[in-house]
């Protein structure tokens, strides 16, 4: 017994002091500045100007190259707005990340993670005004195959506030490495719970939805550097609970991009029944749909982006509601401030 305890102390000590040898600390700095007109005739009160910018500081502790904590602060300022930042989102999450698998506890960019997400499910005003998830995502990751799941708390319940949190998966699996053909597919539903006093015929609520697309990607295939083709199903479910059952709308969804150099287009159509999702893009509770995106990147360097996009939405009875966005991005990267295994 004592020789096993022994045995045990000393590999501790010994992975304790490879840890101690692998740790050190970083800062990473990037930003977001956006410039978003819409004109809207379909939806007027989402007719009107987005702008600001977003800055994020923060530093990284690595126990290893599998084990990270990370801190920091999230600031944003609207062009215009006193006090000049209206909101600092705190950023503070462990992260792992391995050859497969990546899994982040804690208030961490959706950046990266959930920005694929269909805009009719998660609309892109999310980067704007709720950059974080608040929760838990995990992520696996093969040659062929991924599938992410995530949990993110909207509001915390209290007398007042109800308790709402988001959950969802998505994922996508590629039959063979060089082949053009895939599946994708997105799911996320809202549980709406209520404040600790509930209203007089106040309820529970779900609501949500979800896609299930065929892919084929033709990128660098042909004389454009992106040519991709998707078609499928959008749905959603929405429910009130005590009055109705699950209302489950659904519809045809296609879309296609194509990219050559800096220039690109973007094709979305939706036709079948309005769903009310309350985190996705109106435009979806039209029974048809019609977007284009004429993308140009004039500035496209190491650490910055700079993209302009036209966009033109069509649906029943509007034919002229059109978006211009500019948007810069920078990312600096993670450097490394100090290795721990150089003291002496």
């Amino acid at each position: 017994m004592f020789k096993k305890a022994y045995l045990l102390i000393i590999i501790s000590a010994i992975t304790s002091t490879t840890a101690l040898a692998q740790q050190s600390l970083d800062i990473n700095f990037n930003g977001l500045g956006f410039l978003d007109n819409r004109e809207y005739k379909a939806f007027i009160p989402r007719s009107r100007t987005y702008s600001g910018t977003r800055t994020t500081l923060d530093l990284g502790l690595n126990l290893d190259s599998l084990n990270h904590f990370i801190v920091g602060v999230n600031a944003f300022h609207e062009f215009g707005a006193i006090p000049f930042f209206g909101k600092a989102d705190p950023v503070a999450y462990y992260h792992f990340k391995s050859k497969k698998w990546l899994f982040n506890a804690g208030e961490f960019p959706r950046e990266g993670l959930l920005t694929d997400y269909p805009r009719a499910l998660l609309n892109d005003t999310l980067l704007y005004y709720r950059p974080n998830i608040e929760g838990l995502l995990a992520r696996y990751q093969t040659g062929n195959f991924t599938e992410t799941g995530w949990i993110d708390w909207v509001s915390r319940q209290t007398v007042t506030q109800r308790e709402q949190f988001l959950f969802g998966f998505s994922g996508k699996y590629k039959p063979t490495t060089h082949g053009p053909f895939y599946i994708v597919h997105y799911f996320f539903l809202m549980h709406d719970a209520g404040a600790e006093v509930l209203l007089l015929n106040d309820h529970i609520n779900d609501n949500g939805g979800g896609e299930i697309k065929l892919g084929l990607d033709f990128s660098h295939k042909t004389i454009l550097d992106s040519l991709s083709f998707e078609a499928g199903t959008l749905f959603s479910l929405e429910r009130e609970r005590g009055v109705d059952g699950f209302k489950t709308p659904a519809g045809v969804v296609f879309d296609a991009y194509a990219g050559y150099r800096r220039f690109a287009i973007f094709e979305e159509f939706y036709h079948g029944q309005g769903s009310q999702i309350n985190y996705g893009d109106s435009y979806y509770t039209k029974p048809t749909y019609n977007r284009i995106d004429l993308i140009y990147t004039p500035f496209l360097f190491k650490h910055l982006k700079g993209q302009f996009i036209a966009s033109f939405h069509f649906t029943p009875g509007y034919f002229n509601d059109n978006q211009e966005v500019f948007r810069v991005s920078y990312d600096l990267g993670r450097k490394v401030l100090k290795r721990f295994s150089d003291d002496k």
